[in-house]
């Protein structure tokens, strides 16, 4: 195919006298006479400056773009933003955070579409704008990869940002001192990179990686390492093959591509918010998949690899030893993967793996099928009369598979975790933290912060936070969240009170409160919405437009049928 064949879009924007304005406008921004005939490839990075997770992505989109224009193709970087959700943590600013997702995927179709790029790169580094990003690429399906802008190197005495949430609850119950607290906040980020356990960065890395839109390991590299560096370049070269074999995400994104990130989720102990991302970027590409769908690949799935939160290693640790690409071959021949898949390196899942070792022996990271870390899913989805919808909760199973308490109701993240941190929480407490949710918040906050604290403070084991919101990836314990319908709705979490008996059972996989229909029906008929401080803006438009956390909080209506 020649090369002018690959200009599918941006031929109609630098073709012909009538567009020698905007080719004026390009000369000035570097294109030369023969750029015009190239394939034009934007190359959408995260950098910014709020946030250590992507504060070193401006380096990487050069280092993509060099290996675009390597290539025969040439190279546009363009910016969109990210937030920081580990620094908005807790605070009314963590509204924004899966609102940012909307707005990423947004701005990326936007600039796309508008310049008429014939393929994409997209860079991201933090929790949400990496979804945020395979959902525009799904949307404008043109060629494209996604790369991952990689974890960060562990701090002293192998610490994350999670060791710096849990240490404030430890400090709060007189475990550490002061000066260790502050020892703990000055080592614990080192440099760039996304957190360093298998939170949420990491688990989408992951996911994106095992859908088919990334290269091979681009998931298990350190943001700082010349790994990271090649897989750019690489990613560059790559999206021109893309381009010339016309190989689009919708050719990728696929039913069984999906549930091979599911699998691999599930393997690595990932964070819930998979579940929310998978679901979006599968709207996005008009496959249809649910919570169910989690439930049913989980129960053949177990967890493999021992890793943080509720395991033992960072994700530096598991990329010295090969990183996901040995797990996933071990999947494929335990026929857990579809290796029928098409990858965007132009081959087969299968194809890829062909050639990839096993772990080295003596690795304790990953372990066997016949020891695992949990027999089946750590991603429970539950039912019952407190979710009719479906709730999902994070179970490792070492905090049990059962807890059965009493509420204690709080209508924002902010009061629980002041109750956590002044000793109001008693063993056999059931926190309830509502008005959390996509449209109660609106923006669906995380609750690393109450959680971190009730482990801190020594009481993972012994007290249950749910929640209409949902979790970090750093989140641990006996907690479930995205209780669909959510409080701001009227769901039945709206009208739980103090004192009610409620029931988590991950082997029945149902979660229910001891009332009957009549006096959940008589709390109903009572019941009075919140008003909320949010009148204007994107949240309030946001609140408008967004859907249940069971949708995976996208912001339109999904119609299958068209």
């Amino acid at each position: 195919m020649k090369e002018k064949d690959l200009r599918r879009y941006s031929r109609v924007v630098v073709d012909g006298v009538e567009h020698a304005p905007g080719r004026a406008m390009l000369r000035a921004v570097g294109f030369s006479e023969d750029d015009f005939s190239r394939p034009q490839v934007g190359i959408a990075s995260t950098w910014s400056m709020v946030t250590p997770c992507n504060m070193h992505i401006d380096a990487l989109a050069r280092q993509a773009a060099a290996g675009t224009d390597s290539a025969g193709g040439k190279a546009v970087i363009f910016n969109t933003i990210t937030v920081s959700d580990g620094i908005s943590m807790g605070t009314p600013g963590m509204r924004y955070s899966l609102v940012s997702r909307e707005v990423i995927a947004d701005s990326i179709e936007a600039v796309a579409g508008a310049q008429g790029f014939d393929g994409l790169v997209t860079i991201g580094g933090c929790d949400k704008n990496m979804p945020g990003c395979v959902m525009a690429m799904a949307r404008l399906n043109r060629p494209s990869i996604f790369v991952y802008g990689g974890t960060i190197k562990p701090g002293e005495k192998r610490r994350d940002i999670v060791s710096v949430f849990e240490a404030v609850g430890a400090f709060a119950g007189g475990k550490i001192s002061q000066s260790e607290l502050d020892e703990v906040e000055r080592t614990a980020i080192p440099g760039p990179g996304s957190c360093g356990g298998m939170y949420t960065a990491n688990t989408m890395a992951s996911a994106i990686e095992a859908l088919g839109m990334s290269l091979a390991n681009s998931s298990a590299q350190e943001a700082v390492s010349q790994g990271k560096i090649d897989d750019c370049q690489r990613a560059g070269k790559a999206v021109v093959n893309l381009l010339k074999n016309n190989i689009r995400p919708s050719d990728i994104l696929t039913t069984k591509a999906f549930e091979n990130a599911i699998t691999v989720v599930i393997a690595l102990g990932g964070s819930t918010n998979a579940v929310l991302h998978l679901i979006a970027i599968a709207y996005e590409t008009g496959v249809k998949l649910g919570l169910d769908d989690f439930s049913r690949i989980g129960a053949r799935v177990p967890v493999l690899a021992d890793v943080k939160p509720s395991g033992r290693f960072l994700m530096s640790e598991l990329i010295a030893i090969g990183g996901i690409q040995p797990l996933m071959k071990r999947l494929l021949d335990r026929g857990l993967l579809h290796g029928e898949c098409m990858t965007v390196t132009g081959r087969t899942v299968a194809e890829n793996l062909a050639a990839v070792q096993d772990y080295p022996d003596g690795q304790e990271i990953v372990r066997s099928f016949d020891d695992p870390v949990k027999a089946e899913s750590h991603i429970v989805i539950l039912h019952g009369n407190l979710a009719p919808d479906g709730a999902v909760a994070k179970i490792s199973g070492k905090e049990g598979l059962r807890f059965q308490g009493t509420a204690r109701i709080f209508h924002a993240e902010e009061d629980a975790l002041q109750a956590i941190l002044t000793g109001q929480i008693r063993a056999g407490d059931v926190i309830v933290i509502r008005y959390e949710g996509p449209k109660g918040g609106p923006g669906m906050r995380e609750m690393l912060s109450p959680t971190a604290a009730i482990v801190g403070k020594g009481l993972g084991k012994d007290v249950a936070l749910i929640t209409d919101g949902r979790f970090s990836g750093g989140s641990h314990g006996f907690v479930v969240g995205h209780v669909s319908p959510e409080a701001a709705v009227g769901g039945p979490i709206a009208l739980l009170e103090d004192g009610d008996e409620i029931t988590i059972d991950a082997k029945t996989r149902q979660i229910s409160v001891n009332l009957s229909q009549d006096e959940l029906a008589r709390r109903r008929r009572n019941w009075v919405r919140p008003t909320s401080d949010v009148t204007r803006g994107l949240l309030a438009k946001y609140r408008s437009e967004v859907l249940s956390a069971s949708l995976g909080a996208v912001t339109v209506a999904p119609d299958w049928d068209t």
